[in-house]
């Protein structure tokens, strides 16, 4: 068979979201803090921006938060994903690695954002808010947030960086065919976003400078709920339905993963996939080869350090420790949209930095020609985020070739290209180029990061 599909039913949806911060080693995770006062966020604060089951699931060390009836119920219009074995991609690469991909580009909205989308959504909505209110790379959790709304009968308004505004219009007109919002960001409708304008009117824009702007609307705004696309603790729980189906999945092939690949941007998608295999690895279970595939153009993981940082340009959020770049850093206008954050979440941060996973960074123009290989044999177009795990899968499979080993390769291809025709026509045409972020433009975006600042 060209492609093997792997196929779970509708009662296997996981019924809980699994927390890898109760099965961490050593110290607990550290806290977020207050700006302000330099102290542990409390509850009541996180109340500004998050309803208390959230802020539970945001805070707390059970291993597994349970999940609401209501979101299984949008979840099973189309969960569980189907994950593949990609045999006609092994026959290609002549490779004896056995490849596996996790689909998540079967969701309405086309990517796995609606998984945490849904489940914010339905917070808010319990808690009388609404609207939503949101920022977005690429688009993708633009989408999802739109999406999320309009099941709930709320509005939604989404902050999108404006080079990402400029490259994906189809994006953007997803986002209002579901009815939500979209302002090219930075914009002149908030303190945050005319600020950055003054300084710089042709700025393309960061996802540091869109989160300022909807988290100033939102405190602006008590009917509004903020809602984020990732790298908080709770939005990477809400991904592990991903990894929880895989790990069934890998039953039904006979298989377990030698090596598990994501790309890392605020670190969902990657969390979504790899922390089920990852809590069991700490539990006890088959070992793992975790890697994370970030962009070289925002190299956080590789080249970012470890401090506590903003996760906004604007300094308008708390303070999370996590492998920055510094929240003042703004990437080049690459077509990998959702990958460019300067920070990542700190359940990722302290998984590297505890050598649970491992870090890689990759130029674009790699990426994209993997996700044509990719195309061309398995026959989906990959989201340009995805292309960066699917870069490093088919690199670690040719390993498998040169060394004669057999290991089984899982990636996650967290969505389809199909509103990112644009990025591949430039890749297409040769217009596409490799950053290369000198270690003078790290320094300076380093300087913003308030322990460096106030040296």
């Amino acid at each position: 068979m060209d492609r093997v599909k792997f196929q779970l039913d509708e009662k296997d949806i996981p019924t809980t979201w699994y927390n890898l911060a109760a099965d961490l080693p050593g110290e607990p995770l550290a806290p977020a803090r207050n700006p302000a006062t330099g102290e542990p966020l409390t509850p009541d604060e996180m109340t500004q921006t998050m309803p208390e089951p959230l802020i539970e699931q945001e805070t707390g060390t059970e291993r597994e938060f349970e999940i609401p009836e209501p979101v299984r119920q949008i979840y099973a219009m189309w969960r569980p994903s189907p994950l593949y074995r990609a045999r006609r991609l092994e026959k290609a690469l002549g490779t004896p690695a056995r490849i596996y991909y996790k689909y998540e580009g079967v969701s309405p909205a086309g990517s796995h954002k609606p998984n945490t989308g849904i489940a914010q959504a339905y917070y808010n909505k319990q808690a009388g808010k609404t609207g939503l209110i949101t920022e977005t790379g690429a688009g993708q959790w633009g989408s999802a947030t739109a999406l999320s709304a309009a099941f709930f009968d709320m509005t939604a308004k989404v902050y999108m960086v404006k080079v990402s505004f400029q490259q994906k219009p189809y994006r953007r007109a997803l986002m209002e065919a579901y009815g939500a919002v979209c302002v090219p960001s930075p914009s002149p409708e908030t303190a945050a976003g005319r600020a950055v304008l003054a300084a710089d009117p042709d700025s393309p824009g960061s996802l540091g400078i869109a989160t300022s702007e909807a988290l100033e609307t939102a405190l602006a705004n008590p009917d509004l709920g903020y809602v984020l696309g990732s790298a908080a603790n709770h939005v990477l729980a809400h991904q592990t339905v991903i990894g929880q189906e895989a790990v069934r999945q890998m039953e039904l092939a006979d298989d377990y993963p030698d090596i598990v690949v994501g790309c890392a941007g605020g670190g969902s998608n990657l969390a979504g996939l790899t922390f089920p295999f990852l809590g069991a690895q700490l539990r006890g279970g088959p070992d793992v080869r975790i890697i994370a595939v970030e962009p070289a153009s925002c190299p956080t993981l590789t080249r970012g350090r470890i401090a506590y940082d903003f996760s906004d340009t604007g300094e308008v959020g708390p303070l999370f420790r996590m492998h920055t770049l510094g929240h003042a850093f703004v990437p080049p206008p690459v077509h990998a949209g959702g990958l460019r954050a300067h920070g990542i979440g700190p359940l990722i941060s302290r998984t590297v930095e505890d050598k649970l996973i491992e870090p890689v960074a990759v130029g674009q123009t790699g990426c994209f020609e993997a996700g044509v290989t990719f195309a061309r044999n398995e026959g989906i177009l990959p989201a340009p985020e995805s292309t960066h795990a699917i870069r490093v899968a088919i690199d670690e499979a040719i390993r498998c070739r040169e060394e004669g080993q057999s290991r089984a390769i899982l990636f996650g291809l967290s969505g389809h290209g199909h509103f990112d025709l644009v990025a591949y026509d430039k890749y297409f045409a040769g217009t596409l180029e490799d950053d290369v972020l000198d270690d003078d433009v790290l320094a300076r975006a380093a300087e913003s990061i308030p322990e460096l600042r106030n040296a």
